[in-house]
């Protein structure tokens, strides 16, 4: 582990000294990842990007690339854009990055299964907003809008997400 490592506690998230509440899968923590279970993988996870809302919020990092109003993740195993961002309209099963909710306004994507992903292994592993402390997600990790901004902002290109 170095300084710069998010680290997955039974207390929430550590960075830097700081700890940050969280929530995680609902399916909890797996070794066995696939798509639609709900759970959390386990592992060492590089952050991979950043994706913001441009008319939501101003992006955390100069390197952000920001929603646009068509982008789409694929988690269709069937699909040979499965567990990667593309542009919709997509007669596959996907994940519209621009909903009308807040949860995507900033997402913070992990190479979980990615660039080179195996059809249903599992899509779609990101940090983002919660929709209230407590609630589970559908495996990715969230938090706080304000803490999700924290984090986004010291990322760098060493980052992982220690699960």
């Amino acid at each position: 582990m170095t300084p710069h490592d998010l680290v997955l506690t039974p207390a929430g998230l550590r960075l830097g000294g700081r700890r940050i509440p969280c929530t995680i899968g609902r399916g909890g923590i797996t070794d066995d990842k696939q798509e639609g279970d709900g759970a959390t993988p386990s592992g060492m996870h590089r952050l991979a990007g950043v994706l913001y809302r441009p008319d939501r919020v101003a992006p955390p990092v100069p390197w952000a690339i920001p929603i646009g109003l068509q982008d789409i993740w694929s988690d269709d195993p069937t699909d040979p854009r499965y567990n990667r961002m593309s542009r919709g309209p997509s007669p596959f099963s996907h994940e519209r990055l621009r909903r009308a909710d807040p949860l995507y306004d900033l997402v913070i994507l992990t190479d979980w299964n990615w660039p080179d992903a195996v059809p249903g292994r599992g899509s779609a592993i990101f940090l983002h907003r919660w929709r209230r402390p407590g609630y589970p997600t559908e495996g990715c990790v969230a938090m706080e809008p304000a803490d999700l901004a924290w984090v986004a902002g010291r990322l760098t290109p060493d980052t992982r997400l220690i699960v």
